[in-house]
């Protein structure tokens, strides 16, 4: 009974150990995760703007950013968007717990809140145009997750959308940066909401792999544009 009360008690220790290890280390990643100086930062109620990547607007930190960067922005308020080309590949997420607590908002003349040319990605993001689009797919591969895409309610039907694609689908020499896919959109989790239509393509992209949930309060959409 000694023996078997031993080995028992030097099996708890053992995976208390082991589990202490594992907490050090989890603990230790989402402090490398989360660390401020990892992100760029864009928040308008910071004072100091000396502080090292933190700046007042979205087209600031991206002008300030380096290829794979990633720029959080702050929840709370109406961030203003418009027409910001994005040439590099960035990582755009919004600082709340649901998009609705990020909010770009594209102004009334503009062609669209973003612009991108290269492989990025958007995610927990709420983006609102009044006659443009929200976003505008140049090139790139561009990722959109868990967001919230708002467009007029009745629009014209040349002027609003959700998303707007002018690329021309797979490079002859893809780049390492678009991992060999070419130019596409990968569209997951997201409300689309007003609009004419959700996507518009005029390159030689089309919507494939259309799934859809309805919600009580909310659809849900999943989708790619990719070469057809």
């Amino acid at each position: 009974m000694y023996d078997i009360t031993l080995w028992s008690l030097s099996r708890i220790a053992i995976e208390f150990a082991d589990r202490y290890n594992t907490a050090l280390v989890c603990h230790r990643w989402l402090f490398l995760a989360c660390h401020p100086r990892l992100w760029l930062r864009v928040d308008r109620s910071v004072k100091d703007l000396s502080q090292p990547g933190v700046f007042p607007n979205i087209e600031v930190a991206v002008s300030a950013a380096r290829p794979g960067d990633t720029i959080l922005i702050a929840a709370g308020g109406a961030h203003i968007a418009s027409n910001i080309q994005i040439r590099k590949p960035l990582c755009l997420i919004g600082g709340g717990e649901l998009p609705d607590d990020t909010t770009l908002t594209c102004s009334r003349g503009s062609d669209s809140a973003l612009e991108f040319l290269s492989t990025c990605k958007v995610a927990n993001l709420t983006v609102k145009a009044e006659l443009g689009c929200c976003l505008l797919h140049r090139s790139g591969r561009l990722i959109i997750d868990g967001c919230i895409l708002q467009c007029e309610s009745n629009p014209l039907d040349y002027l609003s959308y959700a998303i707007v694609s002018t690329a021309n689908g797979p490079d002859v020499f893809p780049s390492l940066v678009n991992n060999g896919r070419g130019d596409g959109v990968s569209v997951s989790r997201t409300r689309i909401e007003g609009g004419a239509k959700a996507v518009s393509t005029s390159g030689t992209l089309a919507v494939q792999r259309v799934r859809v949930i309805y919600a009580r309060t909310s659809v849900f959409f999943w989708f790619d544009v990719e070469q057809h």
